[in-house]
């Protein structure tokens, strides 16, 4: 879903949210439900493309948790619901790349253990997801889950230290993607919606700590930022 650069998004009143963020948000631009209802889509796609295979699904924290939590929700009520059986491992990684509402230069993989364990098995993934792989690997779809792809640098900084350990497929989801003018900018395989380059919060997304506990995503204001900032 492609949401445009004029889009104006849906007024504050008609939602109710946090009353500790009143005056620090300029408008929804998402709206809870809407996510529910597209990230089950998402878990569709998935399921047509996965086959029988079983999934290792690795999290990107802190933004990823909530999209990482209902698409796998979704998958594994639609594998209940049919008559193929899909088993899921779910880890994570943690990466630091903003401070403020600005993007380092350097970012931080925090956590993860020994990938060697990769080596020549059949896996894709999924994000965003951590390492600490302590399961028998038999699986072949490796899935990534994360929050949001913007330039993509985050997410081929991680995909290159997975790949050194020659899994034998790697798929990437991600709830958002940013429009960038940069040519080589990344794409996951899977996307809920195509926003503006926009800092948007809620649904896991934060601004240093604040708004995770946001159900919708939405775009911060100057006041709210001045008020978080770090």
């Amino acid at each position: 879903i492609q949401i445009s650069d004029n889009w104006p998004g849906y007024s504050l009143d008609l939602f109710t949210y946090p009353q500790h963020y009143y005056g620090d948000l300029e408008y929804v631009l998402i709206p809870h439900g809407i996510i529910v209802d597209r990230t089950e889509r998402l878990a569709k796609d998935i399921m047509q493309d996965i086959g029988d295979n079983d999934i290792v699904v690795l999290c990107v924290l802190k933004g990823g948790y909530k999209f990482c939590a209902d698409l796998v929700e979704h998958i594994k009520n639609l594998s209940r619901n049919s008559e193929r059986f899909i088993s899921m491992k779910v880890d994570f990684v943690r990466l630091k790349s903003y401070h403020n509402d600005q993007s380092m230069q350097e970012m931080q993989i925090i956590g993860g253990d020994d990938l060697s364990k990769l080596t020549g098995k059949s896996l894709s993934r999924f994000p965003p997801f951590s390492f600490p792989l302590c399961f028998t690997l038999l699986t072949l779809f490796f899935l990534f889950y994360k929050d949001i792809v913007g330039t993509g640098r985050t997410m081929k900084v991680l995909l290159n230290n997975i790949e050194k350990y020659k899994p034998k497929m790697i798929k990437v989801a991600s709830l958002l993607v940013k429009r960038t003018s940069r040519p080589d900018g990344y794409r996951p395989d899977y996307y809920g919606f195509e926003i503006p380059d926009l800092f948007v919060v809620g649904y896991a997304l934060d601004y240093n700590e604040h708004f995770r506990d946001l159900n919708h995503i939405c775009v911060i204001n100057d006041h709210g930022k001045a008020k978080y900032r770090v």
